[in-house]
């Protein structure tokens, strides 16, 4: 069997229609992709899973906690100022706003969510466009919990809400 490393080499190497044929190959589909790099660094992946094996199952969810944790913007800024707004140096301007989507995960506004932590009771209030924990408000659970904990956590495995029972 030629090595990990010059089976990448020689992918390096091949033409565009040698590299879609490979990844069929390994695949057991065809893609159609003709950006060579991409083609390159997938069919570099499998190589490397079906040699040394697959993520294990601790890392995918680990993955998926940290995926999951991710503060993505998901309701647009409020409307109201009549101004575009500036986007990565470009101007915008918004003629419509987009529903709101509350996460079915959060309990209503106006409960008080509680957490035993390092000996000490924290106490969030849920509010209809954020958080209320210590007189201060924040956008998200992850932020209250980095707030607590002085490292970054998934706010709802902090605060317990949303996980299976």
């Amino acid at each position: 069997m030629v090595p990990i490393e010059r089976q990448i080499l020689q992918l390096q190497r091949m033409t565009l229609p040698d590299l879609r044929e490979r990844y069929r190959d390994l695949f057991g589909e065809s893609t159609r992709s003709r950006h060579k790099h991409w083609l390159v660094k997938r069919i570099a992946w499998r190589v490397q899973v079906l040699a040394e094996g697959d993520l294990s199952e601790r890392a995918r969810q680990r993955a998926a906690v940290i995926a999951d944790d991710a503060d993505l913007r998901l309701t647009p800024p409020r409307e109201g100022t009549g101004e575009p707004k500036a986007f990565g140096g470009q101007t915008i301007a918004t003629s419509q706003s987009l529903p709101q989507t509350r996460d079915r995960r959060l309990p209503p506004a106006g409960t008080v969510l509680t957490r035993a932590y390092q000996g000490r009771t924290i106490r969030v209030t849920v509010a209809a466009d954020g958080f209320e924990f210590d007189g201060e408000m924040f956008g998200s659970l992850s932020a209250v919990a980095k707030s607590v904990t002085g490292s970054h956590c998934n706010g709802f495995a902090f605060f317990k809400l949303g996980g299976k029972s």
